[in-house]
């Protein structure tokens, strides 16, 4: 197990998303566990998804600068398709593998640099056989039909209000993980912007950067979150909420769903409650459905920064 802070938040945050793969965007805890059990550990997604509600999503590419959905096309527009049908157990959700992506890029080019990572960023996508994802966030879509009409690539962004733009800011933190506060904040801002031009999804990069770096300073996820995170939940009221199933948590107080207004606080609430347990708290962040798979940036990096990341979730990974 490492001891680095930031490692251990990129690697935790790859943890909870491939832990929550399988049972991805599942609104049903019924089906959810009919269909899975237990999570304990990695697991295959499995066809059909009976929540799955792919067959609303569409995406027709102006040209083919706009062509990012190759071989899984012919899925979209289909009933009871997995989201992420191709992975494997233990595999990372494509936004989460964009963020390996990004490591990689700077370990090689020796630092982090904004129009490089645009330029990888668009290869990556345009290259049939990449990442062998079928669904694409919107944020993608969106990207990419103004880039094949010509927009600089730095105007792409769209008023995307998902936690989906979350993914990479563990992994930038960890790029960045000699940068002082104000030069971390600031990277982070300016990197979530290329692809998300919403304030609030800006203000929760940030809010995250901070509470990373605050325990890396030394601060438990509660202290950190009682100081930085206190616009997004009450720590007194998550307090009240300890005893209360967390299906009702999230399903109840705060909806399941991706819009970061939500979502937000209840990534904040998990980690609030599983404070001191990595294993419990990116397990009950699966278990509860909805987005688990992007909340998991913000649950999966702020336990493992405090907790570490046990080993056999690292041994059992797929790359």
């Amino acid at each position: 197990m490492t001891t680095d802070t930031f490692e251990n938040a990129c690697l935790g945050a790859l943890v909870a998303d491939a832990v929550s793969m399988p049972v991805h965007w599942y609104y049903d805890r019924e089906a959810l566990r009919a269909e899975y059990g237990e999570i304990t550990g990695y697991l295959a997604p499995k066809n059909p998804h009976s929540g799955s509600i792919l067959w609303r999503s569409q995406y027709t590419a102006p040209n083919e600068k706009g062509e990012i959905l190759h071989d899984q096309a012919v899925y979209w527009g289909q009933r009871g398709i997995h989201y992420h049908q191709f992975l494997k157990a233990g595999e990372n959700t494509l936004n989460f593998q964009l963020a390996t992506e990004l490591v990689r890029l700077c370990e090689k080019a020796g630092g982090y640099d904004p129009d490089a990572w645009l330029a990888h960023y668009i290869d990556f996508m345009l290259t049939p056989g990449n990442h062998r994802d079928t669904y694409l966030e919107e944020y993608h879509r969106g990207f990419f039909t103004r880039d094949a009409l010509g927009k600089p690539p730095r105007t792409c962004a769209i008023q995307d209000e998902h936690i989906g733009g979350l993914a990479q800011v563990p992994a930038l933190c960890f790029i960045l993980r000699e940068a002082e506060l104000p030069e971390l904040r600031a990277a982070v801002k300016e990197h979530v912007g290329l692809t998300h031009a919403h304030a609030n999804v800006l203000r929760a990069a940030d809010t995250l950067a901070r509470l990373l770096f605050r325990i890396r300073e030394g601060l438990s996820p509660r202290d950190a979150i009682r100081r930085e995170a206190g616009d997004w939940i009450s720590g007194n009221k998550a307090e009240t909420w300890l005893s209360q199933p967390d299906s009702h948590v999230i399903g109840q107080r705060f909806s399941p769903a991706c819009y970061i207004a939500e979502s937000m606080p209840a990534s904040l609430y998990l980690v609030w409650k599983y404070h001191n347990d990595f294993d419990a708290g990116i397990i009950a962040n699966a278990m509860v459905g909805g987005d688990n798979c992007h909340r998991g940036a913000v649950v999966g990096s702020l336990l493992g920064a405090a907790n570490g990341v046990p080993s056999k979730w690292l041994e059992n990974k797929a790359q």
